[in-house]
């Protein structure tokens, strides 16, 4: 049996800067990752540029049902913190909406950037390597399908539920329910809504079409674009806000936010007469969806010039452009979910060190944990500083 200092379980984003920063510290590390690369969530991530971090990184910006939890980690490992790793490496990145940082070329220069940082901390990264059972005794023993190990700490950086196709799957909650902890439900998060019958019919025809809007839930609303797609809503607006809708639950468009569509109505009533409401709305809005909504709220005025249209009929026709309300049927689940919702309890675990309170040496960081960011690089950054966090203490 193979003995080393720490094992990590998992080759993520989390995992690797955990080994990294324990490698500098002169442990020896050993990084387990079950699929045939490292990274994987890295490479595919930002259409393959990466989303590597967010500079307006801020608590608020994560859910958990202790949320406080991720204070410590996240400011003790900043944005800037990784941005210097980046720029010590030459790796050409730019800014884009909200303080979302990529890279100009391509998330492999993450990766190599990661695996360099490894080489030079020691560490040893073994890949196609499948974790058959963990076992405590004075230390961890681990048996794999390459050999067995055993080591003083144990990391679990095997992320959540999300993507299953890339090799995700429910192991770090089993390892945390058998040394004791509670796993906080789970669920598909940043992932697309879908719909059924008559406007899952319409999302189809709609296919394509992105405009920016305000969609809410009674808990939290969003400004950015929406995307028709063949099975519903997607976009980073809807993406956004499926972390905070539960089924059941209506959603709301608002598909002119900051406009005074009742007042800009009746103002073209005036000084457009002749004109049709669906051309005055297809100044603003793509076509194809004026055409749906206006079969949906209002087909008796389709063809009626704006003087033929009585006021309060236009101001009706203004409301229901602002508050779209339609109940989504689902998610479109783990399948293509960003990340997953919920996970090890953090009540359970050190703020500090990332370390369960139930078992001394047993470590969880990044996606596995009860931490999850909106959408724009917040995940990246919970990732590199829950990892940091923990790669300074194992």
């Amino acid at each position: 049996m193979h003995d080393t200092d720490v094992l990590i379980i998992g080759a993520g984003a989390a995992g690797l800067l955990c080994a990294i920063v324990a490698g500098k510290r002169g442990r020896r590390v050993i990084v387990l990752e079950g699929s045939n690369k490292v990274g994987k969530k890295i490479l595919m991530s930002g259409g393959g540029r990466c989303n590597f971090t967010n500079l307006n990184c801020d608590p608020s910006f994560f859910l958990s049902q202790n949320p406080h939890f991720c204070i410590s980690a996240l400011s003790r490992y900043t944005p800037a913190d990784f941005v210097a790793m980046v720029e010590a490496h030459g790796i050409p990145y730019h800014e884009k909406t909200a303080g979302q940082l990529f890279c100009d070329n391509s998330s492999k220069d993450i990766v190599a950037m990661l695996l360099s940082e490894c080489d030079q901390a020691g560490v040893q990264i073994r890949t196609h390597c499948e974790v058959r059972s963990v076992t405590r005794d004075g230390r961890f023993h681990v048996r794999t399908s390459v050999g067995d190990l055993n080591a003083a700490s144990l990391v679990i950086a095997s992320g959540g539920l999300s993507i299953p196709k890339m090799g995700a799957s429910g192991f770090g909650y089993e390892i945390a329910r058998q040394f004791g902890h509670t796993i906080i439900d789970t669920t598909a998060a940043l992932v697309p809504l879908t719909f059924t019958g008559s406007l899952h019919e319409m999302m189809q025809r709609l296919a394509g079409v992105s405009l920016p809007v305000s969609v809410s839930t009674a808990r939290q609303s969003f400004n950015d674009a929406i995307l028709f797609t063949h099975r519903g809503l997607s976009g980073p607006a809807v993406l956004q806000l499926s972390s905070y809708w539960s089924a059941g639950e209506t959603i709301v468009i608002d598909l002119l936010p900051g406009s005074d569509t009742a007042k800009d109505l009746l103002e073209a009533k005036r000084a457009r007469s002749k004109s049709l409401l669906r051309n005055m709305l297809a100044d603003q809005l793509p076509r194809a969806l004026v055409q749906e909504v206006q079969d949906l709220f209002w087909p008796a005025e389709a063809e009626l010039p704006l003087a033929e249209i009585a006021d309060d009929r236009l101001l009706a026709i203004a409301a229901q452009l602002h508050r779209w309300t339609m109940k989504p049927a689902a998610t479109e689940g783990y399948r293509t979910a960003e990340v997953t919702l919920g996970g090890v309890d953090t009540t359970e675990l050190s703020s500090r060190t990332m370390e369960s309170l139930r078992q001394q040496g047993l470590y969880f960081i990044g996606e596995v944990v009860d931490v999850t960011g909106r959408l724009g690089g917040f995940n990246f950054q919970w990732a590199w500083a829950s990892g940091h966090a923990a790669g300074e203490v194992v």
